[in-house]
């Protein structure tokens, strides 16, 4: 049989011999010049020259090299784009803005995830800065079988709920965080979640942690079910966020762990230290003992040992925060004052307004610590929407990065981790980096995502989304009081080859960005 050359096999072997015979003479569209070159996939770690053409990695060098565009990396680490498995802000402008100034390439929203998701992806398509993608949102589904006027222009929960405009346009209610699915409403929810996932869902977000008496585990049996079909997975925020019985955090993660090994499907545990407490050790060697057996699983942890979330949260009832977690109402921040609750000012939140934003303390310094550094985990930032001083949700690509009020995660994140690295040894820096790219892409490359096979790398062939960053001085700034200030320290980011971040600048009007969705044939 005659072998067929493809055009793009002959156009690869052309670019090759133009190189090898004039290096030169040969322009490639963007060059970066002697920086440290760290491949996490292969451990290369050396100073060398990058080239890119075409949004890929075309060489990697020591031989001096030319481009239409240079940038002197001297100094600076050359990385993989950093991958963030848990953002809810992928589609506000300037929260793309912070995450490419933490180093952020491909920001993706897992955990709550997006409906209709076909929806969700046209708003962003050519408008994006960043890669973008996101999983099947189980409780946006929840929410349109139980309310049928519920009707989201955003394409997510978390952002209907934000936003005050949005949330009366939407008509979005609370009934899926506490109303009891009937067996048909469960069957209708299970065909839309199947539906979404055809539509390119990345998997199926399961936040049951905020309908944890609402959601039935015949939900989430079904949910797994459908995971295994697809070859996906789901994304929990576990039902309980605990460290005693019965309502242990352990006991989250064992009733999406053994939907998993019924129907298969991969399990990305999401910031898992939150809720499972002083028993992440444990839970962390039963999700490693799991994965000896073949089982696809992952635990994903954040830098902070507080979390942000909304007043009434199932796991913030006094009878769980103050039992279970170990906390009292003084633990939870009002995100508008920034001031400590009292047992009155959270039963009037509760009254009036119960989606109030908070930020609350959970896990343990030490716990925290020991999480990060265990050699299993990933890092994902549950980056929220910040809020401005008239109490909207920021928005525009303009909005000032002070004076916002939220949860400094969204702003700090892969920073702080790198920051943490060089002043903490809490691991080396390689496997930082490891958790920040290659790993969570190798994650989604097993569960359903072929598209990552290209990303969380710094080789020849692999899409060309890197990240720039100066190892002695790399930093976050934000902060509970400014949590909008945009790490520093990273002074260059490029998104499928298009420079995106420029002497620490992010660059108007530049959008790179490319949609990751699921492999259904």
């Amino acid at each position: 049989m005659k072998k067929v050359t493809s055009t793009n096999t002959l156009k690869k072997t052309a670019l090759a011999l133009m190189v090898a015979l004039s290096p030169s003479v040969f322009a490639y569209d963007l060059v970066i010049m002697n920086g440290r070159v760290m491949d996490p996939e292969t451990g290369m770690d050396k100073v060398a020259n990058v080239a890119i053409e075409n949004g890929q990695i075309a060489e990697i060098t020591d031989k001096a090299i030319t481009g239409d565009k240079v940038i002197d990396a001297s100094g600076l680490v050359v990385a993989p784009g950093f991958i963030d498995t848990h953002s809810h802000v992928v589609a506000i402008p300037v929260m793309q803005k912070l995450q490419l100034r933490n180093g952020v390439t491909t920001p993706l929203a897992l955990e709550v995830g997006a409906y209709p998701v076909s929806n969700w992806y046209a708003r962003l398509e050519g408008r994006s800065q960043t890669n973008f993608g996101a999983s099947v949102s189980a409780a946006g589904i929840r929410t349109k079988v139980l309310n049928k006027d519920y009707q989201s222009r955003t394409g997510t929960m978390v952002n209907d709920l934000f936003d005050a405009e949005e949330m009366k346009a939407s008509k979005i209610n609370s009934v899926a965080l506490t109303d009891i699915a009937s067996s048909e409403q469960i069957e209708r929810i299970t065909e839309l979640v199947d539906q979404e996932l055809s539509a390119g869902g990345l998997g199926i977000g399961v936040p049951v942690g905020y309908m944890s008496k609402a959601t039935t585990m015949i939900e989430t049996k079904e949910w797994q079910r459908l995971a295994g079909e697809y070859g996906v997975s789901t994304y929990l925020h576990g039902r309980f966020s605990s460290q005693l019985p019965p309502t242990s955090g352990l006991l989250s993660v064992q009733e999406m762990l053994s939907n998993v090994g019924v129907y298969g499907g991969g399990l990305l545990v999401q910031h898992m230290h939150q809720q499972t407490l002083n028993e992440t050790p444990e839970a962390l060697k039963m999700l490693d003992d799991a994965r000896q057996k073949g089982y696809r699983v992952m635990a994903e942890i954040y830098p902070y040992n507080f979390g942000a979330t909304i007043a009434a949260a199932d796991y913030l009832d006094p009878e769980n925060y103050q039992r279970n977690m170990g906390r009292d109402y003084s633990d939870i921040i009002e995100t508008e004052t920034m001031k400590p609750l009292t047992k009155e000012r959270y039963e009037q939140l509760l009254k009036e307004n119960p989606g109030a934003s908070v930020m609350f303390y959970g896990a343990t310094n030490e716990d925290l610590k020991n999480a990060l550094s265990h050699e299993s985990t990933i890092i994902g930032s549950d980056s929220f929407p910040l809020m401005t001083s008239n109490g909207m949700m920021a928005y525009s690509w303009n909005t000032p990065y002070e004076g916002l009020q939220g949860h400094p995660r969204a702003a700090g994140t892969q920073a702080r981790v790198l920051k943490m690295v060089r002043e903490e040894s809490l691991m080396p820096l390689m496997t930082a980096i490891s958790k920040m790219s290659y790993m969570p892409a190798k994650f989604l490359e097993e569960n359903g995502v072929d598209q990552m096979s290209k990303k969380g790398r710094l080789q020849v062939g692999a899409d060309a989304d890197i990240t720039m960053f100066d190892p002695a001085t790399v930093q976050d700034n934000s902060t509970l009081k400014e949590p909008g200030l945009p790490a520093t320290g990273i002074p260059y980011v490029v998104v499928n080859g298009t420079v995106v971040v420029e002497d620490s600048k992010v660059l108007k009007g530049v959008y790179p960005g490319k949609a990751i969705r699921n492999s259904v044939k």
